[in-house]
């Protein structure tokens, strides 16, 4: 569903690469791919070999970046950022990448995650005499890195990495190498690419598909790389790992085109629409998805169904982004222009609308009133993941069981809110099977921690509103 008009927002992507004549364009055109992972700032920091230089700003890719900016980031190495904010909040100074500069040379640093205890050591840094200039958890990261003791950047990032929780994949360039580092956990996704004799790190691998390169492997979990001149060198910073990816990658967040450990994102919600046929047949007469991540469920349970899957709801592209808008009655009429209903094709019919996920539940009912003011006699709401009960605290803008309708209500009650004829969710079994995992366990390499409370890593109590607190343990 749209990401803007109904809260669920995106974490950030991030993009690196080194070795290349055109490090800044390529970088560019890379973000470019992962604009879908975070809307509000974008930035590039190149290197020449002796300096970082860097741009920044608020807004789209596009309206940060034009020729003549890009012609100004003259490196063969670059690192950039694509950002939504979770931790930190607006504001140009926590759009990344955070570059900053020393009598012992500079580095910039790009972050997608959220740390759990970013609270904590900021507190502990600025007792020890740190000075923060913003209110992102990634410039916790840089002030234990400078503060460290030891000599080498890989020792100073090794030692910095047992020190953060939480969710992480972290780009960290100074003039003569680029470090990347994934979580414990691998939470968020994170690729090797190489183009050329450059190497590359992206986000997705989507990143890839635009500037011709090839997919080398995914970035481990607890893996620390080095890449310079002299090529890749891998190494852990940890030894105790236990994969979680985060399982709403395959539900909503990635793109369709992209690979995650590799299942094909497409591959895995069509799968995902199969099996909601199977746990949940309705008679109907047509099958429509809430565009854009949800299409591939709908083709998946219409083929299943055997029912004709149809346009029923389209997108306005040429809209403003809404998810700015402060109050609820103007996120309502942000999804009156995003989304149309298509009279011809539902008027008279009893619909499935496959969507993936249901958060606060306000876009659902604004949908389903829409699809029956267009003349639909009953609508048929199919999730094709479970119900969000839980807040996420890795990098996802729900943080409270005040913004999850399903922590509160009943599948029963969410239908009579949202208006609808019937509404089911996929099983997490069901899930699980269809992106390719194991059966649920706590080594199905997935977090589910939204769906089913349990999280793969300490949740600290600076992370968690106060009232909060007796619901997360």
């Amino acid at each position: 569903m749209l990401a803007e008009i109904r809260g669920l927002n995106e974490e950030c992507g991030v993009f690196g690469i080194w070795g290349h004549p055109d490090a800044a364009k390529i970088t560019y055109y890379g973000l470019h791919s992962l604009q879908h992972r975070g809307q509000e700032g974008a930035g590039i920091v190149v290197t020449n070999g002796e300096s970082l230089y860097g741009i920044r700003g608020e807004g789209l890719l596009t309206e940060v970046f034009n020729e003549g900016k890009l012609e100004n980031l003259q490196g063969y190495s670059a690192i950039g950022h694509v950002r939504y904010a979770t931790a930190g909040g607006g504001g140009i100074e926590n759009v990344q990448p955070l570059l900053f500069h020393s009598q012992t040379g500079s580095m910039a640093l790009a972050h997608n995650g959220n740390l759990v205890n970013a609270n904590g050591l900021k507190h502990q840094l600025e007792a020890q005499g740190s000075i923060f200039q913003t209110s992102s958890d990634t410039e916790v990261f840089a002030h234990l890195i400078k503060r460290s003791g030891y000599i080498s950047l890989s020792d100073k990032m090794k030692n910095a990495l047992t020190m953060v929780k939480g969710a992480y994949a972290f780009l960290l360039m100074t003039e003569t190498e680029l470090m990347v580092a994934l979580d414990p956990n691998g939470l968020r996704p994170l690729s090797i690419g190489r183009v050329g004799d450059a190497y590359c790190v992206a986000s997705e691998t989507c990143a890839f598909d635009i500037i011709g390169a090839k997919f080398v492997r995914d970035v481990m979990p607890g893996e620390l790389l080095t890449i310079n001149d002299n090529g890749l060198h891998s190494e852990p910073f940890t030894l105790s790992t236990n994969s979680a990816i985060c399982t709403m990658e395959y539900v909503y967040f990635s793109r369709p085109d992209s690979n995650i450990h590799g299942i094909n994102v497409h591959t895995a919600r069509k799968n995902m629409g199969k099996r909601l046929a199977a746990e949940a047949l309705i008679e109907a007469d047509v099958v429509t998805g809430v565009p854009d991540s949800s299409i591939s469920a709908a083709i998946g349970y219409a083929e299943a169904a055997g029912i004709p899957y149809e346009m029923g709801l389209i997108k306005n592209r040429y809209v403003g982004r809404t998810f700015i808008q402060p109050s609820q009655s103007l996120r309502e009429q942000g999804v009156k222009m995003k989304l149309s209903a298509v009279r011809k094709v539902v008027e008279g019919k009893r619909v499935v609308m496959v969507d993936d996920s249901i958060v606060r539940g306000t876009t659902s009912r604004r949908i389903v009133s829409m699809l029956k003011e267009a003349g639909a006699t009953e609508v048929h709401v199919c999730i094709s993941s479970p119900p969000m009960k839980n807040p996420c605290f890795y990098g996802i803008d729900t943080s409270t069981h005040e913004e999850l309708i399903a922590s509160t209500h009943s599948v029963e009650e969410i239908r009579e809110l949202i208006g609808a004829d019937s509404l089911t969710f996929l099983s997490v079994e069901g899930m699980l099977e269809a992106i390719g995992r194991p059966k649920m366990n706590e080594s199905c390499g997935q977090c589910l921690a939204c769906f089913t409370g349990k999280y793969p890593t300490e949740i600290y109590p600076d992370t968690v509103l106060p009232h909060e607190k007796e619901l997360v343990r």
